[in-house]
């Protein structure tokens, strides 16, 4: 299994505008996708105000490169967010169970 670690940093200001996106768009097609397992949605805290996560847990590489295409080491960007976020980062793992 692959472990996708997902980060952004919102445009100061849009805090809001991302958190509704967040909880409204990007957590249920997560959730809803084929070939992930489990989603763990973070949003920010007071020490980081501006940073949103996903840890997502594919099935397998295959399935995440048939959501993301086969550069899958590029942030999957939505177009609704795309103002909204000042940077993205993309990390991945083979889970260790």
């Amino acid at each position: 299994m692959i472990m996708r670690i997902f980060q952004v940093t919102v445009r100061p200001g849009k805090e809001a505008e991302f958190s509704k996106f967040f909880h409204e768009t990007a957590i249920p097609l997560m959730q809803n996708t084929d070939g992930i397992v489990q989603v763990l949605p973070g949003a920010p805290r007071s020490d980081t105000p501006r940073e949103f996560s996903f840890v997502m847990i594919w099935n397998s590489l295959d399935a995440l490169k048939a959501f993301v295409g086969d550069d899958y080491q590029s942030p999957h960007i939505d177009p609704a967010e795309a103002e909204l976020v000042e940077s993205r980062t993309i990390k991945h793992y083979d889970l260790v169970a």
